[in-house]
């Protein structure tokens, strides 16, 4: 079985997110979710929130692609966390340049760890290349639209909690 880890902190989940999971759904038999618990980052939304909103919006993907899509949170190493779920490759989403420098020190150390974990890069498709998490609530405090950037149950939840 070919299980793929795609980690980030999905705070909250993007149309940006989504298209990269939809592309890296066909390259696995599982593909996991992985929520990392960042308290530094000090996520707007609690764990529990962004695993349902995660679940949610990949229920119906699982069942278009026909993969198991399962969302698993993790607080340790990145190569750990891999390893817990028996994933052989991690799957990043890659926007710009400045991106593939941070991934390209990750991918290294991470190789360093453990190189039987492949790391699999899928750029962003170019309507969601400006998409960051950071920015879309940023927009969304200050009273802007986020259609074009999350789907509407997630829109609403950001909504609410600006509210």
């Amino acid at each position: 079985m070919r299980i793929g880890l795609y980690p980030g902190t999905f705070d909250p989940i993007t149309l940006g997110h989504i298209d990269i999971i939809r592309r890296a759904a066909v390259l696995v038999d599982r593909l996991v979710i992985g929520v990392a618990i960042n308290r530094d980052k000090g996520p707007l939304f609690s764990l529990e929130e962004r695993v349902a909103m995660i679940e949610a919006e990949c229920k119906a993907l699982s069942a278009q692609t026909g993969t198991e899509i399962v969302v698993h949170p993790f607080e340790n190493l990145l190569i750990q966390c891999a390893r817990d779920v028996g994933a052989q490759m991690i799957v990043r989403g890659l926007r710009a340049v400045a991106d593939f420098e941070y991934e390209f020190q990750m991918v290294g150390m991470n190789r360093s760890m453990d190189a039987s974990v492949e790391t699999v890069f899928l750029m962003a498709d170019a309507n969601h290349q400006a998409i960051a998490s950071k920015l879309v609530k940023e927009i969304a405090r200050l009273g802007g639209d986020i259609t074009k950037f999350v789907t509407p149950a997630v829109k609403d939840a950001l909504l609410r909690s600006y509210s």
